[in-house]
């Protein structure tokens, strides 16, 4: 991992590569010279992982191989869905992801207050997003969708919220 710079540090987890949602379960990569800070850290912080989750990720790591493959290229299909219902609709997707199961998308055209519409678009819709201001203030005027969802559901979900955009 450190093969390009030996100043890198690295965090990652087990939640999103192997559906370990709620398992809390990651790993770093520190420099050799930052080491026993990140142990100190780490020792004050939280212990260790319980031992089923240190199990279940050693499971995955032995096993999971073609079930990760299988959940990526699912996502990958639902990414394109969502994707292409999106501009279908017209929603301003300034960036296409690339990792993770998320498109975050600029609303500033109907709002300044990601939180507040992102409430509204719950109670008009019946979808759930996230508001961009928990990413940081650079976010806000942003809402994030998830495709963590059916196919069928993730286009009648854009569609809902398209309609509601129309509106407003």
């Amino acid at each position: 991992m450190l093969e390009f710079t030996d100043n890198a540090i690295v965090i990652n987890g087990f939640s999103k590569a192997y559906a370990m949602t709620g398992w809390r379960l990651g790993w770093a990569i520190f420099p050799k010279t930052l080491i026993r800070s990140a142990q100190k850290l780490q020792q004050n912080l939280m212990i260790c992982a319980p031992s089923i989750a240190q199990w279940g990720g050693v499971a995955a790591l032995r096993d999971a191989g073609p079930d990760v493959a299988d959940m990526r290229r699912t996502f990958a299909r639902r990414r394109k869905i969502m994707l292409a219902e999106m501009a279908r609709h017209g929603y301003n997707v300034e960036v296409e992801p690339t990792g993770a199961f998320y498109v975050l998308v600029n609303m500033r055209r109907h709002t300044m207050d990601s939180r507040s519409f992102a409430m509204e678009i719950l109670d008009r819709t019946g979808v759930g997003v996230t508001p961009g201001i928990d990413f940081g203030p650079g976010a806000e005027g942003y809402i994030r969708f998830s495709y963590a969802n059916s196919e069928e559901n993730i286009v009648e979900g854009i569609a809902r919220v398209a309609y509601h955009l129309k509106t407003l």
